[in-house]
């Protein structure tokens, strides 16, 4: 977290959850009337100290701070074009990329130095720039990542990554900040500028609706828990029209005898499919609180050890039970086998598993920390292949048309890590640690 007053800038970050990084010692130390913070992992660089955002950096115009949610595409080229200019780095993020070209760009106001570096960052990015008396909220103009600002009860604004913090908070008028934007917020006042046009059509995340997401998020009009319903709606409809074969059950009994969902971004999925099918629906895991998203530990023996610490199963919902498992995603199959077999060891007689969205099988470099293509087991198998690989009895992946139906919208998403084709041209070769390759 960075804070200004007016005048002076001080930060605090660390690494880890934030009760343990913002104890009440390390708060009181931050005083001010403008502040941003940052809590998620790298995409550009290792999950270290040094890659710990926000940066904050005094510049020639006064102190500086920038969070970043996003990936930019060009930034080793923009690194480079830094360095040989004589600047140094003391990470490995391209958010610092971004606060060096802040720093050292001309023009009489923020906004102005903001729109120039605009015009040279391609890729995802939802900003919040702190300076000494002013934050920033920033958006690319393909509109990848979501960003909002919310205004609060007793004056002031507040931005964030999704509505819900800013419910929270007791925020009205709540309004995404637009792809290409710049918006000023100082004094209890408001101020927008178009810094870049707006990509046609844009490039939401698809994923954000389909994992990332909290449920009661609203992007761009259309709400996170209500897709996540079709999903699984879409996805019953083409099982049981024979898209896939081998749920059916052979003594033409039903499909199978309960749907259980993968908490928590699983569960209305999971709702959708018990109501289009008629198979009733059940908890079948409960889940630890205390054990953060297994998809993005940073090494995959975390992944498979957070799975046993993650959840534990209701026996009684699933013994003797052929169970068709709800689950948003896999990515790299590692916690889809645990799960499995942890549903099997309760005594369930069958596992079917159904994804609600395609098969990932591409990378993504807009900041979703998906690895590399041999990274993710749809690389060089095919879904029967996978299917083996987990150790379910079927495997059904909802279709990129299905999915679409979903979110209701014909284009405007970006759906690169299904299909491969990237709304930007990428560097298929290019690896969230490159630039801690360059540098040894």
């Amino acid at each position: 977290m960075a804070v200004a007053d007016g005048q002076i800038m001080s930060a605090h970050k660390g690494v880890g959850l934030v009760s343990q990084v913002f104890t009440p010692n390390a708060m009181a130390d931050l005083k001010g009337h403008y502040a941003i913070g940052h809590t998620r992992y790298s995409t550009t660089g290792s999950s270290s100290l040094r890659n710990a955002q926000p940066f904050m950096i005094e510049t020639i115009h006064g102190p500086l701070a920038l969070a970043h949610n996003g990936n930019l595409i060009n930034s080793a080229e923009l690194r480079n074009e830094l360095m040989k200019q004589g600047v140094g780095f003391s990470s490995s993020s391209d958010t610092e990329v971004m606060t060096m070209m802040l720093a050292r760009n001309g023009g009489a106001t923020w906004e102005e130095r903001i729109k120039t570096a605009m015009k040279k960052w391609v890729g995802a990015y939802s900003l919040v720039i702190l300076t000494r008396d002013c934050v920033y909220a920033v958006r690319d103009p393909w509109g990848f990542r979501p960003l909002c600002i919310g205004l609060l009860p007793s004056g002031g604004h507040v931005v964030a990554s999704e509505v819900g913090a800013l419910q929270t908070l007791g925020c009205e008028a709540i309004r995404d900040v637009k792809p290409g934007e710049v918006v000023a917020l100082s004094n209890n006042a408001l101020k927008v500028m178009q810094a870049l046009p707006s990509v046609t059509p844009s490039a939401m995340c698809v994923f954000e609706h389909i994992y990332f997401a909290r449920p009661d998020q609203t992007w761009d009009g259309i709400n996170v828990h209500h897709v996540r319903q079709r999903l699984g709606e879409e996805l019953a409809r083409e099982v049981v029209n024979g898209l896939y074969s081998g749920l059916a059950d052979k003594n033409g009994q039903g499909l199978a005898d309960v749907v259980i969902p993968v908490p928590d971004s699983s569960i209305p999925a999971a709702i959708g499919f018990s109501r289009a099918t008629g198979i009733p629906y059940n908890d079948g895991f409960i889940k630890n609180r205390y054990v953060g998203r297994t998809f993005i530990e940073p090494t995959d023996s975390l992944r498979k050890r957070g799975v046993a610490l993650k959840f534990n199963v209701i026996n009684e919902n699933v013994r003797d039970k052929r169970v068709v498992m709800i689950d948003d995603s896999i990515v790299r199959g590692n916690t889809t086998g645990p799960l499995i077999k942890l549903l099997k060891n309760a005594g369930a007689k069958e596992v079917h598993v159904a994804i609600t969205c395609p098969p990932i099988a591409h990378p993504c470099f807009m900041g979703v920390d998906m690895g590399r293509h041999q990274d993710l087991i749809v690389h060089n198998r095919t879904v029967e292949q996978i299917r083996e690989h987990v150790g379910a009895d079927s495997l059904y992946y909802l279709s990129v048309d299905g999915m679409m139906k979903a979110v209701q919208r014909a284009d405007g998403f970006c759906q690169a890590c299904f299909t491969g084709k990237y709304p930007i041209p990428v560097d298929l070769m290019s690896v969230k640690t490159g630039f801690e390759r360059v540098t040894k």
